[in-house]
C-alpha cells in the first residue's frame, strides 16, 4: 500500500504517487479535491494501474510539449510566418507564460488519472506475465474505426460545449475567459484554461471519446498525441503553408485565430479536426490570410460579425 500524504492507492500506482504528492502540496482546493476523489475510487474498486496504462496517459503530455517546445524554437528564427508580431505575444496577452505553463502542467495531470481510472474499470483484465490489459483487438479494420469514431465523437463534443461557454455569459465570464486571456496564441498555450473547463474538455471529453470509441489503452494513446499535436499546431501562432495540419485541415491555425480575436469570439467555435458543424450551425466565419506590411501574415475575414 502506497500512499501520498493523506491519501492511500494500491501498490501498481507508484509512478504516480509523485505526482499526486506534488499537485496536493502546491494545488487548489480544486486539486485536493482531485487527489481526495482519484484516492477513493483507487481504493474502493482496488484497481491495477498497468504499464501499458501508464506509458498510454504519459505519451501525449510528452507530445504536447515536444512539439510546442519545436514550435518555440522555430518562433526564434521564423519571424516572417508569424500571423501576429512576436512582442504582442506580451504586450497583448493577459497571462504570463509562467502562469500558463502552471496552469498546463495541472490540467495534464488531472486527465491522466481520470484516463487510468477509465481503462481500469473499463479493460480490468490484466496479463500476470506481461501487465498489459488484455482482450484488445489489433485489428487494423478495428482499429482505423475506432479512431473514425474517436474523431466525430470528439469534434462533436469540443464544439457543443465551447460554443455553450461562450453562449451562456456566466460561464463565458468566470470560466472560458481564462483561455482568452491568450488574444495571441502561442503553442503551449492551448491547453491553458480554467479548472472547470478543463474537466469538462479533458477530463471528461477525452475519457468519453475513448470510452464511445472502444480503443485500448495504447490506441487511444496514439488517438490522443494526434489530437494533441493538432490542437498545439491550431495555437501555434504561425501560418506556414507546408505543415501538413495547415494543408490537410481547413479548420487550422488561422481558422482558429479568427476565434481569438474581437471580430470572431461568436465564430467558428468547431475544434479541433473539421468545420462542418459551424458550416451546418450557421457559427461559420470565413477570412483570407494575407501578408502583412513588415513581414509575416494577418487574417482579414470575410464575414463581418453583425453583433
Amino acid at each position: 500500500m502506497l500512499s501520498s500524504d493523506s491519501y492511500l492507492f494500491p501498490d501498481s500506482w507508484g509512478p504516480l504517487v509523485t505526482l499526486l504528492r506534488y499537485n496536493h502540496r502546491a494545488g487548489s482546493k480544486f486539486s485536493i479535491a482531485c487527489c481526495q476523489v482519484a484516492s477513493a475510487v483507487a481504493m474502493a474498486l482496488e484497481v491495477t494501474l498497468t504499464k501499458e496504462m501508464v506509458v498510454g496517459s504519459l505519451i501525449p503530455i510528452l507530445v504536447y510539449w515536444v512539439y510546442s517546445g519545436l514550435y518555440t524554437v522555430f518562433g526564434q528564427f521564423f519571424n516572417n510566418y508569424r500571423l501576429h508580431p512576436k512582442e504582442d505575444e506580451d504586450n497583448k496577452n493577459l497571462v504570463s507564460k509562467g502562469t500558463v505553463i502552471r496552469g498546463v502542467l495541472r490540467q495534464q495531470f488531472f486527465t491522466t488519472i481520470i484516463i487510468n481510472l477509465l481503462h481500469m474499470v473499463t479493460r480490468g483484465n490484466v496479463d500476470a506475465g506481461t501487465g498489459a490489459s488484455s482482450g484488445q483487438s489489433t485489428s487494423l479494420v478495428v482499429i482505423t474505426r475506432q479512431m473514425v469514431v474517436a474523431l466525430l465523437v470528439h469534434d462533436a463534443y469540443q464544439y457543443f460545449v465551447h460554443r455553450c461557454l461562450h453562449q451562456n455569459k456566466f460561464l463565458y465570464k468566470h470560466v472560458h475567459s481564462k483561455h482568452h486571456r491568450l488574444v495571441v496564441n502561442y503553442a503551449y498555450g492551448a491547453f491553458y484554461n480554467h479548472p472547470v473547463e478543463g474537466f469538462l474538455l479533458d477530463v471528461i471529453g477525452s475519457p468519453l471519446t475513448i470510452y464511445v470509441s472502444g480503443m485500448s489503452p495504447l490506441t487511444s494513446a496514439v488517438f490522443s498525441s494526434f489530437s494533441i499535436m493538432k490542437s498545439v499546431d491550431d495555437h501555434c501562432g504561425f501560418w506556414i503553408p507546408w505543415n501538413p495540419f495547415q494543408m490537410l485541415f481547413t479548420n487550422n491555425v488561422a481558422y482558429h485565430d479568427v476565434h481569438h480575436q474581437l471580430y470572431g469570439g461568436k465564430y467558428n467555435f468547431a475544434q479541433p479536426f473539421f468545420p462542418f458543424w459551424d458550416k451546418i450551425l450557421g457559427t461559420y466565419m470565413d477570412y483570407r490570410v494575407e501578408k502583412r506590411d513588415g513581414g509575416g501574415f494577418q487574417l482579414r475575414p470575410i464575414k463581418e460579425s453583425k453583433d
